[in-house]
């Protein structure tokens, strides 16, 4: 009876795999701060991108729903960073998975010098070196003189303008995917 049982069952699972359809999901790649507006502008420029060589009128529709599109997605970042920065406990994590998202897969780390000269470029010896290095800066046994800067004791103060300036200058390099020449930034 189990072996019958066992039989029936690898048809009915072989059967499934064969015939029965099934779809595998690609994961979001929009940004977290996303919005329902901001995913209609995008199907509209890129209904409008499609039509473009119809005539200067529909060139100039796409002209026009880019730059709505620019204007939505700077204005929901400018709110989301404005969320992540108004957090207490969950801002820094929350804003390095942003900042991660908008880095992409580039090389983070390019080749360093060691404290004797020598150029390192393997993964694991550059992470063991900064390890070294971070653990020695963060003692109690002494501190590393050119380490410390000239505004010490100053509070540290962060505006709107300087992060999104910052953020871009990570993100020049990386030119939309989906539509290129269309905008720089997606």
């Amino acid at each position: 009876m189990e072996e019958i049982w066992n039989n029936l069952k690898n048809i009915v699972y072989e059967s499934i795999e064969r015939f029965v359809p099934h779809k595998t999901l690609r994961k979001n790649s929009d940004p977290e701060y996303y919005n329902k507006e901001i995913k209609r502008l995008k199907s509209k420029v890129r209904k409008a991108y499609n039509r473009r060589k119809l005539g200067v009128h529909c060139t100039e529709k796409l002209k026009q729903l880019s730059k709505q599109l620019l204007a939505a997605k700077k204005s929901a970042q400018e709110a989301f960073l404005k969320s992540i920065q108004s957090k207490e406990g969950k801002c820094c994590s929350d804003f390095y998975k942003y900042l991660k998202r908008r880095k992409g897969n580039r090389e983070n780390i390019p080749a360093i010098k060691d404290c004797n000269g020598r150029i390192i470029t393997d993964a694991i010896e550059k992470a063991n070196t900064f390890n070294s290095y971070y653990s020695t800066v963060f003692s109690n046994e002494g501190n590393i003189l050119h380490m410390q800067g000239e505004n010490a004791g100053d509070p540290f103060t962060t505006d709107i303008k300087t992060i999104r300036r910052r953020i871009k200058a990570i993100g020049k390099k990386q030119i939309s995917r989906t539509r290129p020449g269309l905008w720089r930034n997606s």
